[in-house]
């Protein structure tokens, strides 16, 4: 899936079927359900997690929450827009998705 796949399908109800969790959360937290993105996020202990969950905080407004997860995350504090993290973070999760099938 590329992002222009991926922002077209945030037309749908539901997230693509095939979609890996944090992607699934960054979906959901564009669809507007930031508790939905939240449950998805916390269930994984990894870095992407982490960053996905520290970029779910920043947008929440809690600064001291993000910054304890982008250290979790080994990322430094965001100061994009949050669109635009958004847009990094979904990037770098579809080119790990993709590293991992070839």
């Amino acid at each position: 899936m590329t992002l222009d796949e991926l922002r077209v399908s945030l037309d749908q109800r539901d997230p693509p079927p095939s979609l890996q969790p944090l992607l699934t959360a960054l979906w959901w937290e564009a669809k507007g359900d930031w508790n939905q993105a939240h449950e998805i996020a916390q269930v994984d202990n990894g870095a992407d997690a982490a960053w996905v969950h520290a970029y779910l905080h920043r947008k929440e407004g809690d600064a001291s929450n993000a910054a304890y997860w982008y250290s979790r995350a080994h990322q430094p504090r965001c100061t994009l827009s949050l669109e635009a993290e958004w847009e990094q973070i979904a990037s770098a999760l579809l080119n790990s998705s993709t590293a991992d099938r070839a």
